[in-house]
């Protein structure tokens, strides 16, 4: 989040507010692709800069493992395994701004996610999805 915050407004903004600046100087803006382009990435960049600075000031670091890591918890890596094809999954589950889909890791506010929290080694797990409720078999668990 700070490397974002940070690629924003040093980046970003200034160049954006140079394009702006410049555009404004080429007279009539209610025609001017570049100021009103310009003018509407300046408020989507500050509304990043300042949603991303609240979310910042308010977030925990987690390092410390759960009690019982051979339960599920935030911060776990989980391998499941599919009962009706048997392929196993392996995910992480993070907090809703860390969630990358190519790394697997899933946000803890997802359906997957809050059907295996407390859950541990060889517990069944259902999952309401789109396509039908699916279960799952843990088959691991480490932090």
């Amino acid at each position: 989040m700070r490397a974002e915050l940070h690629q924003l407004w040093k980046v970003e903004r200034p160049q954006v507010t140079q394009i702006v600046h410049e555009a404004a100087k080429n007279g009539d803006r209610s025609e001017n692709g570049d100021y009103i382009y310009g003018k509407r990435r300046l408020r989507e960049i500050d509304s990043r800069v300042r949603y991303l600075t609240k979310r910042i000031e308010n977030a925990t670091i987690v390092e410390d493992k759960p009690r019982d890591p051979s339960k599920v918890f935030f911060a776990a890596w989980v391998t499941i395994e599919d009962q009706d094809s048997g392929n196993e999954e392996t995910y992480r589950l993070v907090g809703s701004d860390e969630l990358d889909p190519k790394l697997n890791w899933i946000s803890i506010d997802s359906p997957m996610a809050r059907a295996l929290v407390g859950k541990g080694i060889d517990d069944e797990v259902n999952v309401k999805t789109p396509a039908g409720d699916r279960c799952f078999i843990v088959v691991n668990v480490h932090y």
